[in-house]
């Protein structure tokens, strides 16, 4: 027999959360067949069968938390006979549980638990609640000061996880039994829901990437003095450079000549003019990075990822945009490695994709800097005291940490993007 268990998954990541079962209990595997998808706060990983044999069973259902190097379930050796997938409670449960399928059996079993082991006492765990909980439950226990002897356990083998905190603080505490008049403490219910009753909603678990995207974001605005400087750049020589160029750069890479290989390049150029918004704070010491990792943001099904293209500097336009195209695919495709979101000295966002004229980038912490990108919109524009034109203009904008970066710092590297994307040619000298 084999343990099922949860693989390490990098230095940052301890934890993840079932997304999926591939498998059942009696299912036959070969060595390499995807058991199960592990969502973590990075990416998606995939957990594989170590040896061939039959599922005896499943330990954790779709949406539990896991922590790296626990079992999830087991292996046995055989041909695809259907097995119990929880050998241990089946004895004791009804005839409806066991025809349940293995997946489920933790959220059927809430019962189940209390009569084999001691009937009168449920929260059996409290010997050692703390050793027995996910670090999920450890963690929400201490932020919302739950004790964790005090939490009951729906999982058959005891263990506390985050499901469990939460519903401990909706049910009635112990002390607050006894007291007579509990229709006072019942008003105070409604408070949680905020739908109106007899209105339509949904209610939607948050995804482990969207929560570490809402936790980072806040961290970012709560840790850094973030301010956000703006700009416009006439795009007349940019749109001409790749109407004259786009079909021969084509034909001669293979990749389209898009706008992220200019701004990337523009980028680097006002990075090694004006390096404090290349670094990072590191306790009361700055961090002056002699190196261009430039994250280019890109929206994907889970959320915002932010996947590095490497040595910038080094790549030419070609190179960047195969680049970029690359990682945007994987990071829809939900296959990036964490080698390719890791790092970063600066990052570029460009809303205007979806048609956003002005916005105010967040910082991607620890970096101090993100360049916006915003639409392309045609608007006239004064050439002269006489004349005035229809140009294709772009606002951008740059959020960057006031702590080590100075107004007047931040407003001079714009400038230079801007002057740097309205003569295309310096980029081959600057860039």
């Amino acid at each position: 027999m084999s343990d099922i268990k949860v693989p390490e998954m990098g230095e940052s990541i301890v934890e993840g959360t079932i997304s999926k079962w591939h498998v059942k209990a009696g299912d036959s595997v070969n060595v390499g067949d995807v058991l199960a998808e592990l969502e973590t706060d990075k990416v998606n990983i995939e957990i594989s069968a170590e040896q061939a044999g039959t599922i005896e069973s499943l330990l954790r259902a779709e949406g539990d938390t896991v922590a790296v190097g626990e079992t999830i379930g087991t292996i046995g050796s055989g041909s695809g006979a259907v097995a119990p997938s929880q050998p241990a409670a089946a004895p004791a449960a009804p005839a409806a549980p066991a025809s349940q399928p293995a997946a489920e059996q933790p959220e059927m079993k809430p019962a189940v638990p209390a009569s084999p082991p001691v009937a009168a006492s449920a929260p059996a765990p409290a010997s050692d609640a703390s050793a027995s909980a996910t670090p999920a439950a450890r963690k929400l226990a201490r932020e919302r000061g739950i004790d964790l002897s005090q939490v009951q356990a729906v999982d058959p083998l005891g263990r506390i996880r985050q499901s469990d905190i939460e519903a401990h603080g909706t049910r009635p505490t112990a002390p607050a039994a006894p007291a007579a008049p509990a229709a006072p403490a019942q008003p105070a219910a409604p408070a949680q829901p905020a739908a109106e009753a007899g209105k339509p909603a949904e209610r939607r678990k948050m995804s482990r990437r969207r929560l570490t995207i809402a936790k980072r974001l806040v961290e970012a605005q709560h840790t850094a003095a973030m301010l956000t400087t703006f700009n416009e750049v006439d795009m007349t020589a940019i749109l001409d450079v790749r109407k004259r160029r786009k079909q021969a750069f084509q034909e001669k890479h293979d990749v389209g000549l898009g706008f992220m290989s200019f701004f990337t390049k523009a980028v680097i150029g006002a990075l090694k003019a004006y390096p404090l918004l290349n670094a990072e704070i590191q306790g009361e010491d700055i961090l002056v990075k002699q190196y261009y990792d430039i994250g280019i943001a890109v929206s994907a099904k889970e959320g915002l990822v932010v996947p590095v293209v490497r040595d910038a500097d080094r790549l030419s336009f070609a190179q960047i945009e195969k680049q970029i195209g690359e990682l945007a695919s994987k990071a829809r495709a939900n296959t990036l490695s964490l080698n390719d979101l890791q790092g970063g000295t600066f990052t570029i966002t460009n809303g205007g994709v979806f048609g956003s004229l002005l916005s105010t980038p967040i910082l991607n912490a620890p970096q101090v800097g993100i360049l916006g990108m915003h639409k392309i919109q045609v608007r006239p524009v004064a050439i002269n005291d006489t004349e005035m034109e229809n140009r294709p203009m772009m606002y951008i904008a740059l959020s960057y940490d006031h702590r080590i970066v100075d107004g007047a710092e931040a407003v001079r590297f714009l400038v230079t993007v801007k002057q740097l994307l309205e003569d295309p040619e310096s980029l081959l000298l600057e860039g």
